[in-house]
């Protein structure tokens, strides 16, 4: 099944190699999160410094390695890469960090406030030494939530506040964490029942309170500062979508795209729905599905259990023939997750495999029938040929990239383009052949072009669709444009579009991140005519790694 026999011979170390670890290294010393989601040890015990010195800190590095790159010297293609990727990466992250939206960074999915909490997912717990190494690290999170305290007052008489409906949501987060049936009270019974060790259950304790008083904070005094408006204006907007992208689009013609996308998604769907039931209509044929006992799960071991088998099937079907998946990228392990937000998510493997790469399902509460007509294609997104197959085979590329490139390269435009891509090859290879699962990802599809259109139109100002009245976008209009194109859960659905909301520009990348890869998919076909071969293709453009859009395209094409 795997293909190991294609692993080209170590390249030379370079000068530009030497940088880029150096680079990683130092910024594992500043953000041990960022160490442990990347499987790199010895950080296990720490948090970050999410205080304005910590983030100058990070601004230093950035510097220094920015102007090391500017004396060196590439000495072949793999080099050049490398220092475009890090330039355009690290450029970036100064041009966001000199704009303060580091130190005001506050939304429902993706700013300190989750990541402190979420890193301890990501833990051993096998041993006793695993439960000391958690419980020491549970010690740091009042210090690490007061850093991050820090930064948002520092923010905030420079009128860096995120919008009220993120505090308001973000303070909700805070409650549900420490509840009685929350994330903490829940993480030690799980494991130990009543025999959780004394300094493990202090630690845990510490860990609650910081995020009670966290919450008091966002409420208290950060909320009568916020602002109602949610839209972040153009001139951010066009920052944090070349951020998320790695590449400059035209956002008046990119919001037109979505729009014409959206429709043509919808025709499809109706068609789909036909064919599920003749005379059906897009609503009626999902309330069928959801029916039809062919496709659904019962409690979360069977979901579990059906994760892992599909995610294995797919594995061993397309190693060899369109995809080179090396030995430990063909394990890949599927969880419950043990929050209970909805959604399931990625996370890589370590460097040397020892922690699998990881699909979780976080299952909201109470839920515990599951339809797979709708999540086929999710599995296909986060497992292979999605995000597994793309960051595994990454990591394992220790004979031709640097750690930099193997472990801390990545744009969302990339990633989740990518894997969107992957799903809509699974269905160009006959897996989604069967109307419910073809609904499914058309449905999923749906979702990621109607936040292009809603995500850039409220942020940027844009006129709305005239389908909710034109004029200027409100968040009403917004949620009937969501609703009318998402056939999910209505809290689902409510977080996603305070998620849109609060972290611009992120959501839309996966949709224009997929129509890049297309484009550099047909450009590729195109000058290579009768000779284009798919898996060449699929291994030189991963054998990248996670770089930015425009610098993947440069890459492959040349200048």
């Amino acid at each position: 099944m795997t293909t190991d026999a294609h692993a080209l011979p170590a390249r030379p170390f370079t000068d530009v190699d030497r940088i880029a670890n150096e680079y990683l290294d130092a910024l594992v010393e500043l953000s041990p999160i960022t160490a442990t989601y990347l499987g790199i040890a010895g950080h296990d015990e720490d948090l970050d410094d999410f205080s304005p010195s910590g983030y100058a800190a990070q601004s230093v590095l950035r510097a220094k390695t920015l102007g090391a790159l500017g004396q060196a010297t590439a000495v072949d293609d793999i080099d050049r890469v490398t220092m475009a990727a890090m330039n355009e990466r690290l450029g970036l992250a100064e041009e966001t960090y000199a704009a303060g939206l580091d130190e005001m960074s506050l939304n429902v999915l993706a700013c300190p406030l989750q990541a402190i909490r979420g890193v301890f997912d990501l833990m051993a717990t096998q041993t006793d030494a695993n439960w000391v190494t958690i419980a020491i690290r549970m010690t740091k999170v009042p210090a690490a939530l007061d850093s991050y305290v820090e930064s948002l007052r520092a923010a905030a008489p420079q009128g860096l506040v995120s919008p009220r409906r993120q505090v308001q949501a973000c303070a909700a987060q805070c409650v549900q964490l420490t509840a009685h049936d929350g994330y903490f009270s829940t993480l030690l019974s799980s494991h130990f029942g009543d025999a959780a060790s004394d300094a493990l259950c202090t630690a845990v304790g510490q860990a609650a309170s910081a995020y009670a008083r966290m919450g008091d904070f966002l409420r208290d005094e950060l909320l009568p500062q916020a602002p109602e408006a949610d839209a972040c204006g153009r001139q951010r907007y066009q920052l944090l979508s070349r951020f998320f992208l790695g590449a400059t689009v035209d956002l008046e013609e990119t919001y037109q795209w979505g729009q014409q996308e959206l429709a043509r998604i919808t025709a499809e769907m109706s068609a789909v729905a036909d064919q599920i039931r003749p005379g059906a209509d897009i609503k009626e044929a999902i309330a069928i599905l959801d029916a039809d006992p062919r496709y659904q799960l019962h409690g979360t071991e069977e979901l579990k259990a059906w994760m892992q088998g599909k995610a294995d099937e797919v594995i061993s079907n397309l190693a060899g023939t369109h995809f080179d998946i090396p030995g430990p990228a063909c394990t890949i392990e599927c969880l419950i997750a043990p929050t209970q937000t909805g959604g399931i998510y990625y996370t890589g493997p370590s460097e040397d495999f020892t922690r699998p790469g990881r699909m979780w399902w976080s299952v909201p509460k109470g839920a515990s029938e599951f339809g797979t007509w709708r999540e086929l294609t999710t599995v296909y997104h986060e497992g292979v040929p999605g995000h597994h197959l793309q960051v595994a085979q990454t990591v394992f590329r220790g004979e031709l990239l640097n750690r930099w490139r193997r472990m801390d390269a990545w744009t969302s435009g990339h990633g989740e383009g990518w894997a969107l891509y992957a799903e809509r090859l699974m269905a160009e290879l006959g897996y989604m052949d069967d109307p419910g699962n073809r609904m499914g990802l058309l449905d999923g599809q749906s979702l990621r072009a109607a936040r292009v259109v809603l995500d850039i139109g409220v942020h940027c100002g844009f006129p709305a669709p005239c389908e909710v009245g034109g004029g200027e976008w409100t968040y009403d209009k917004a949620w009937q444009f969501l609703r009318s194109h998402a056939n999910m859960a209505e809290d689902f659905l409510r977080f996603e579009l305070d998620r849109y909301l609060g972290w611009p520009g992120q959501a839309p990348s996966y949709k224009i991140g997929e129509r890049l890869w297309l484009q550099l998919r047909e450009q590729v076909k195109a000058r290579e005519g009768d000779a284009f071969d798919i898996k060449a293709f699929h291994r030189s453009a991963l054998d990248i790694g996670g770089v930015g859009l425009d610098t993947l395209r440069e890459a492959i094409l040349g200048a």
